[in-house]
């Protein structure tokens, strides 16, 4: 019933637009009432920007599902994420300096599945196991678990947290504002900003749940999307003839 009012609210919004210029051509009328481009929502495009911003952030920590999308900076560097996660775990890919590689985390398992070019050490050290080509072509295409004591562990599990993602990203920086109503992916949203952008921007959806759409970080530090807010996915381990344990520490890479 929702999705249908919606669909309604936004067919009839040229109409209206349309019978009043019609008004004011065939009637000689100096004006017409603006339309309000928040009939129809969910009502948060009126709020102050500090308020939008805080029921994006409610209405993201409310379910166990979304996919994030798009480029992180960190560290000096640029990742590319195309991710699904949820609370207890999350699957997708990442890229970085030209290399992609895919993670997989359940519960407290985290994989790791990459070609024998991600494994091979970079410097060729010949003393490094990461370097060895036999090695790296047993790990080619193969789920490796990755030890919880090893250091890329809590670096790799970070692009597969819901949670830590999510609060690390969903806040703009400086003095918020909002910066008028827009549209992603065919739906309606309101935009608020961060020191006039530099700060970051975010869209918010104004159709159903203040959802995050899209966040373009402060100091162009990578643009995301968001979407599936609340879709579930399965997570499975990845099975044995598929998965590589290297013992309590990965390869140098």
């Amino acid at each position: 019933m929702t999705a249908i009012a919606q669909g309604r609210t936004r067919r009839r919004a040229p109409l209206v637009s349309a019978m009043c210029a019609l008004a004011v051509t065939g009637l000689g009328l100096t004006g017409c009432a603006d339309e309000d481009p928040d009939a129809g929502t969910n009502g948060v495009g009126k709020l102050a920007a500090d308020k939008i911003q805080a029921k994006a952030q409610a209405a993201a920590g409310e379910v166990d599902a979304v996919r994030l999308s798009g480029t992180v900076v960190a560290g000096g560097k640029s990742y590319k994420l195309d991710m699904s996660l949820k609370s207890d775990g999350a699957t997708g890919s990442v890229t970085a300096g030209g290399t992609a590689f895919h993670l997989l985390r359940v519960d407290e398992e985290l994989y790791l599945k990459a070609d024998a070019a991600f494994w091979k050490h970079e410097d060729g050290k010949s003393d490094d196991v990461g370097s060895d080509t036999a090695a790296a072509g047993k790990l080619d295409d193969k789920y490796v678990k990755v030890p919880t004591g090893d250091p890329s562990y809590k670096k790799f599990s970070g692009f597969t947290d819901k949670d830590l993602l999510l609060d690390s990203v969903l806040t703009l920086h400086g003095s918020l504002d909002r910066d008028g109503h827009h549209e992603q992916a065919g739906v309606r949203t309101i935009r608020i900003t961060g020191d006039g952008g530099s700060g970051g921007t975010l869209d918010v959806s104004l159709e159903g749940k203040p959802y995050p759409l899209r966040l373009e970080r402060a100091g162009g530090a990578g643009t995301l999307t968001f979407s599936a807010w609340g879709k579930d996915f399965t997570l499975e381990e990845p099975a044995k003839d598929e998965t590589v344990d290297y013992g309590k520490q990965l390869p140098t890479s």
